[in-house]
């Protein structure tokens, strides 16, 4: 199974274009968003141009101008803050069918069990670690027997980036049982280790800002923001591989997680970095 992550993606133009070009050549089995899915104000008028115009083979039921959809849903988005931008986030709502309540919710797809947040305050079930949709996170985590469990949000716990991390939402999620968790918000690239808990920040989807970077938080473990791009995860039962690669096809960053159930008791876990010049590492 492969899918693909963007994040921060919304705006059309050459880097969106040349991004979902990259996603595209991938053949993906479905894309996972992490948030800023339409800027700037997540207005009904361009939610079409910035989404469906490059991915509606991909989205049904689908109902915009750009072509055909997809027989079955492929296109899983998280709730950015620019999505929130107009009035609670109807465009957003209106133009996808999700399951659940439509603003977190969850997904298994063979292997892959995803868990899609809204991390925005604005949100109704709250965001803090008692709050109503964690409470759900944490039951559907424990309830789950899929051997990869992702968390998807926008605002990202943990960033060295410009926004930089967001307290309320360092939830236990290794304790509830996640893999990884993966974020955007800050339009960079980087791939931090808290708690033996992959967290992953992924904003460079299509937004022509790029950021800089702060410094360096407890665990961060590669920082990239020199081209736009995308990741690439691929897994079965017994591995899953995360990667980053730009739009020119270069591979920044790659990990990989092996399933302590398949894997002999010397090798819990492997992990794997492809790192050129142009990432940094502490």
């Amino acid at each position: 199974m492969r899918f693909a992550v963007i994040g921060d993606y919304g705006q059309a133009g050459p880097a969106a274009e040349a991004v979902a070009r990259l996603v595209r050549s991938w053949a993906p089995d479905f894309i996972v968003t992490t948030g800023d899915n339409n800027y700037p104000r997540g207005e009904a008028r361009t939610i079409d141009e910035n989404i469906g115009r490059y991915y509606h083979m991909f989205i049904a039921p689908y109902r915009g101008r750009y072509g055909s959809g997809a027989d079955r849903n492929r296109f899983f988005p998280a709730l950015g803050n620019h999505d929130w931008e107009t009035s609670r986030a109807a465009p957003y709502l209106d133009y996808f069918t999700l399951p659940g309540n439509e603003r977190y919710y969850e997904v298994r797809w063979g292997a892959v069990h995803l868990f899609i947040l809204d991390s925005d305050p604005r949100e109704p079930d709250g965001i803090t670690v008692n709050s109503r949709q964690a409470r759900w996170l944490r039951e559907r985590l424990q309830a789950t027997d899929a051997p990869w469990r992702l968390v998807v949000l926008h605002h990202p716990p943990y960033s060295s980036g410009l926004h930089g991390s967001t307290p309320a939402l360092q939830w236990p999620f290794a304790e509830w049982g996640a893999t990884a968790v993966l974020a955007g918000h800050d339009h960079v690239y980087e791939r931090i280790e808290r708690d033996g808990l992959l967290y992953f920040v992924n904003g460079l989807g299509g937004h022509p800002a790029r950021y800089p970077f702060r410094a360096p938080i407890p665990g961060s473990q590669v920082r990239y923001r020199e081209q736009h791009g995308a990741m690439r995860v691929e897994a079965d039962s017994c591995r899953i591989v995360f990667q980053f690669i730009t739009i020119e096809g270069h591979g920044i960053d790659q990990v990989v997680r092996l399933h302590p159930r398949c894997a002999p008791s010397s090798w819990k876990r492997e992990r794997e970095s492809v790192i050129p010049s142009t990432a940094r590492k502490p």
